[in-house]
C-alpha cells in the first residue's frame, strides 16, 4: 500500500486573488460586527507557514483593522499598499500612505487603522504566533489569550468568558 501524497503548498500566487476569510472577526459580540468591513485574505497557511501569520487585508470606507489593542507577546507590522488609512495610537493618530509601514512591538502601545476615506484601503500585516500571548483592549471590556491550539479565548475584563 503506497502512502497518499501530502499536497504541495504553492510556490507563488496572486494574494489579491485568494479567497477572503469566511468569518470576518473571531471576536464575540458585539465586538465581532463592529469589523464589518475588514476583509482578510489569510496568505500565510497557504504556503503552510506556522511561525507567523500574514494577511492581506482590505478596509471598506468606514471599517476598521480591529479593536485598539495590544499584545503582550506578538509583535506586528504592517505595510500600506492602497489607500490611506489613520493609525490610531496611544500616541495619537497619524494618516498612513501607500509604502508606508508601521511596526508593533510586543507590549508596546495599543494601536489599530480605521478608513476615514471614501475608498478602500489595502495592507499586508504581518504578526507571529508567540506561545501565551494574550491581548489587551484599553479602549472595550475585553480580553483575549491564545490557546495552545492557536485559537483565542476572550473574557471580559474581569475574567468571566465571553
Amino acid at each position: 500500500m503506497t502512502k497518499p501524497k501530502t499536497p504541495r503548498a504553492p510556490i507563488a500566487l496572486d494574494a489579491a486573488s485568494q479567497p477572503p476569510r469566511t468569518k470576518p472577526s473571531n471576536h464575540p459580540e458585539p465586538f465581532r460586527s463592529q469589523m464589518d468591513g475588514r476583509i482578510k485574505r489569510q496568505l500565510g497557511e497557504l504556503f503552510g507557514l506556522n511561525n507567523f501569520g500574514v494577511n492581506l487585508t482590505t478596509l471598506k470606507p468606514g471599517a476598521m483593522s480591529s479593536l485598539m489593542h495590544a499584545h503582550t507577546k506578538q509583535d506586528e507590522f504592517i505595510y500600506i499598499i492602497v489607500g490611506e488609512p489613520t493609525l490610531e495610537t496611544g500616541q495619537g493618530s497619524i494618516t498612513l500612505k501607500p509604502g508606508m509601514c508601521a511596526g508593533f512591538p510586543a507590549g508596546g502601545d495599543a494601536h489599530h487603522l480605521i478608513n476615514n476615506s471614501d475608498k478602500d484601503v489595502t495592507y499586508l500585516e504581518i504578526g507571529d504566533r508567540a506561545e501565551g500571548d494574550t491581548a489587551q483592549y484599553p479602549e472595550d471590556d475585553i480580553r483575549a489569550e491564545l490557546a495552545q491550539d492557536y485559537t483565542w479565548l476572550f473574557s471580559h475584563k474581569d475574567g468571566t468568558l465571553y
